[in-house]
């Protein structure tokens, strides 16, 4: 037997060791430097998605990205289209005819080539929220072939065949398209699939979103309603049908009756009213109704909860009603009894924050909880259900605070900011995270930054712009007076018709 090692061990190569080493390391530096990118990039508040946005100058129109680099030189006449700012998608309009109506389009991306020329017109879908504001489709192009038109993603793959002879969009929803074939209306979604065939003479949406059914006409001119895969829900005999609708009840006209129905047709009020107003979401079969001209609340029985003496009358949550009386608005319960007095110009309740925002006279906001005590006074400047914040001026102070009224710190607030505006002794800085002035306290006013990284300077009644840094990147020159926000890429401003959201220089 021999003596020695316990089993042959095989030569180490020392190269290939040494060339394993040096990979790990150079992989551990590329870690280390990457994660350093990230740090600073996340400590500087860099934002790594890219953001397109409309501008103007001179008059003509042009494409800026959210570092405020010019994309689209200015050149174009009429207002370039973005569907989708995080996608290099403009679309232009020349060639027009204001006489006709006639136009022409085109395409193009962030080289500046114009693409989908296959088409003879492209177009985005235009729509409107419950403020008028023009919201685009961010999903798709309506483009034209042979006359006929169907519609393409943002890729410009084919979603359907071209054989609409329009396509629009429902007011206020982002699900469904409203397509028209040969004088018949259908539906179709946005991945180009046909949920109801162009068989109606009228298809209208009843909500925000196809899950709450169309309101559809049939050729005898009879209304009926069916969900978005064409199942009945109301069978085409009535007048006319009002969009106010609540868990499965509906308003229908019969003549000159408006009566309130189930889903199965069965009536469930007929009488007392000269208008059915809202359907009450938190109590079986009640409604707002006016008679002559006022407002009260009446149950499916005809009984009468609330008599016709107000000047509008809105559903809050169960058993409240947000009340006018006087030309001021208060809320109260079912016994009529005051909730909260009659002493504001507007009453809106946020159901996800549960609370109320109560507006008087001189803009002023008073915040009321659900037991009807006011939290918090002053200007309402945001209100965020879904981040869970509401944002307060108070005084020359702007605070924040969450839903239960605890103050929260501004860095709390903007978690992916790096600098928030600081007020001492009358004059506005920022500073960062840590309280650690960044921007000496010399301007006049300044706004929060913004998602872009920038933020407004003002001094000496003129207003300019700092970069993610700190540095001032447009000194303060311009005068934004009677512009309704202050909002900075770069050297270019929002635009003063916020409704048009473009950016420019003066």
């Amino acid at each position: 037997m021999s003596k020695g090692k316990r089993y042959d061990e095989p030569k180490l190569n020392l190269k290939k060791v040494f060339a394993v080493v040096i990979a790990i390391i150079v992989f551990i530096m590329f870690m280390v430097i990457l994660m350093g990118i990230i740090n600073k990039d996340k400590e500087q508040g860099k934002i790594v998605s890219k953001d397109y946005v409309t501008i103007l100058e001179n008059n003509k129109w042009g494409v800026m990205d959210s570092n405020g680099n010019i994309i689209i030189d200015p050149a174009y006449e009429e207002m370039m289209i973005i569907p989708n700012r995080k996608k290099d998608i403009f679309l232009c309009i020349y060639d027009v005819n204001y006489q006709t109506g006639e136009y022409k389009t085109k395409v193009l991306n962030s080289q500046n080539q114009e693409i989908f020329t296959q088409y003879e017109q492209i177009e985005a879908i235009a729509n409107q929220d419950i403020n008028g504001n023009v919201l685009y489709d961010e999903n798709v192009l309506k483009v034209k072939k042979e006359g006929k038109y169907g519609i393409i993603n943002l890729e410009g793959k084919e979603l359907t065949t071209f054989q609409y002879d329009e396509i629009m969009p429902f007011q206020g929803m982002q699900d469904r398209l409203k397509i028209s074939k040969d004088g018949k209306i259908g539906v179709i979604d946005q991945e180009g699939k046909e949920w109801i065939a162009p068989q109606y003479l009228e298809v209208t949406n009843l909500g925000k979103n196809s899950k709450e059914g169309f309101m559809v006409k049939a050729e005898d001119g009879k209304y009926g309603i069916v969900d978005d895969t064409n199942q009945v829900i109301l069978v085409t005999k009535y007048d006319a049908i009002s969009k106010v609708h609540e868990q499965d009840r509906y308003v229908v006209k019969q003549g000159e009756k408006q009566v309130l129905v189930k889903k199965d047709g069965t009536e469930i009020l007929t009488t007392g009213s000269d208008e059915i107003i809202e359907i009450l979401k938190n109590e079986q079969d009640g409604v707002i109704y006016a008679q002559k001209g006022k407002y009260g609340v009446m149950k499916a029985s005809g009984e009468i909860v609330i008599t016709p003496d107000y000047e509008e009358l809105k559903e809050a949550k169960a058993g409240l009603f947000i009340a006018k009386q006087k030309g001021k608005y208060g809320v109260i319960d079912e016994q009529k009894s005051t909730k909260i007095e009659f002493n504001y110009t507007h009453i809106n309740y946020q159901e996800k924050a549960d609370l109320y925002v109560a507006e008087k006279e001189d803009y002023h906001n008073d915040i009321i909880d659900h037991d009807f005590n006011i939290r918090q006074s002053g200007i309402l400047m945001d209100l965020d259900e879904e981040k869970g914040y509401l944002s307060l001026k108070q005084g020359e102070e702007e605070r924040y605070y969450n839903f239960k009224f605890e103050e929260k710190k501004v860095a709390e607030i903007y978690i992916d900011h790096n600098l928030f505006k600081s007020k001492k002794e009358g004059k506005y800085g920022f500073v960062d995270k840590n309280g650690k002035v960044v921007v000496d306290y010399i301007y006049d006013d300044v706004t929060q930054q913004n998602s872009y990284g920038y933020a407004g300077i003002k001094k000496e009644g003129k207003w300019g712009a700092i970069d993610r840094q700190g540095n001032v990147v447009q000194e303060p020159t311009y005068d934004l007076e009677d512009y309704l926000k202050i909002d900075f890429i770069g050297k270019w401003h929002l635009g003063k018709d916020m409704n048009m959201n473009y950016y420019h220089q003066q």
